[in-house]
């Protein structure tokens, strides 16, 4: 059976970058999104130990954005898969879990990747996508490689094809004029930001995954446009809940020439996730000092500020895991387990089974960030 073509949307040749941005159309929604994202970053900056405290939000980021390309996982699977992973992605593992922690990993090495001084250019983008495709279901769609037919986006259910991207044999072409356009663009830099990932999704350059790679751009884009002072702003949440919109708005920039509605809608979703990120790293980190004032009175340990950064990055852990991670005793550790179980602060969720270490739960956390 035959996908029908009759009302597909096709590439917008011959109009990137766009050349009539009305900034009268959007001049609120881009006033108030770089106010939103200065107060996030004013946080950033005033946070110690960001890496620990954005952990989770990065594994929330991972969840949300392969979500809305369909793949479907809870937090606590995520954060299972970390515990018992030795640092490699197995493919006995469930299908989806694997390609979330594949995309907060690639993540991950992205932001350390250009901290190092690292350009974004094309061979950056194939890299991030061999990563993101290592294994599960991505491993068979070449991973690192640009399509070399014609792709689509289509409606399964209704067999119709909604959207052409640009053909294989303009694709060089597309990606040059992009990565060009962001590196000389004068335009603001969320305005360009926003109109770098349409581009990108209407480029779709690879087999699969371009969804989580353009949202991927999206933080790393705003930390190199200088609008972030650190690579952590994840917006997957606000596309998540506004799916139909934010796929029409796109779409409709290849349908009518006009960009001027996606950039109102993408500077609409900075302002909103912002506020919301900002949010919840204030409740992460009050739930870090809090907790850090109640280890000092429960646990009275030398080890109270490795333990409790440990829980932060690892919510979900075994045993093993715990003792090795911070270097403590197999006693001490047993006994300071047992206090934070007895006081909720730890859940467990498996006993120890011959040689397998039991499984706890910091639900403080993890009630948080669960999505």
């Amino acid at each position: 059976m035959q996908y029908d073509l009759k009302d597909s949307v096709n590439y917008h040749y011959g109009q990137f970058p766009p050349k009539d941005v009305d900034y009268s159309f959007f001049i609120n929604e881009l006033l108030g999104a770089t106010d939103a994202l200065a107060r996030f970053d004013q946080m950033l900056k005033n946070m110690h130990n960001n890496e620990i405290l954005l952990a989770p939000l990065r594994n929330r980021e991972a969840l949300l954005s392969s979500r809305i390309e369909g793949t479907i996982s809870t937090m606590d699977e995520i954060m299972q898969y970390e515990a018992d992973d030795d640092g490699t992605a197995s493919v006995q593992a469930k299908t989806d879990v694997i390609e979330i922690v594949l995309y907060q990993r690639a993540l991950k090495n992205a932001q350390e990747i250009l901290d190092s001084g690292y350009q974004l250019t094309v061979n950056f983008i194939r890299q991030l996508h061999q990563q993101l495709l290592y294994a599960g279901r991505g491993a068979s769609k070449s991973p690192g490689e640009f399509k070399t037919s014609q792709n689509y986006l289509a409606d399964k259910t209704n067999r119709k094809i909604e959207y052409l991207p640009i053909r294989p044999e303009h694709l060089e072409e597309g990606l040059e004029k992009l990565i060009r356009f962001s590196h000389e663009s004068t335009l603001p830099p969320l305005v360009k930001v926003a109109i770098i990932h349409l581009e990108f999704e209407a480029l779709h350059p690879f087999k699969d995954g371009n969804g989580r790679i353009g949202r991927m751009l999206i933080t790393l884009q705003l930390w190199l446009e200088k609008m972030l002072s650190q690579p952590y702003f994840y917006i997957s949440d606000y596309f998540d809940q506004h799916r139909a919109e934010y796929i029409q708005s796109m779409r409709n920039v290849s349908r009518t020439g006009n960009w001027n509605e996606w950039i109102r809608f993408f500077l609409e979703a900075v302002r909103t996730q912002a506020i919301s990120n900002l949010k919840i790293s204030e409740e992460i980190q009050k739930l870090y000092e809090d907790m850090k004032q109640e280890f000092i009175s429960l646990l009275s340990s030398k080890w109270n500020i490795e333990i409790l950064d440990f829980l932060f990055t690892n919510p979900v852990f075994r045993n093993n895991k715990f003792v090795k991670g911070i270097g403590i005793p197999n006693a001490t550790a047993a006994l300071i387990i047992k206090k934070l179980l007895d006081t909720g602060i730890l859940v467990q969720k498996e006993e120890a089974s011959g040689r397998r270490a039991a499984l706890y739960s910091f639900e403080p956390l993890m009630n948080l960030v669960r999505v």
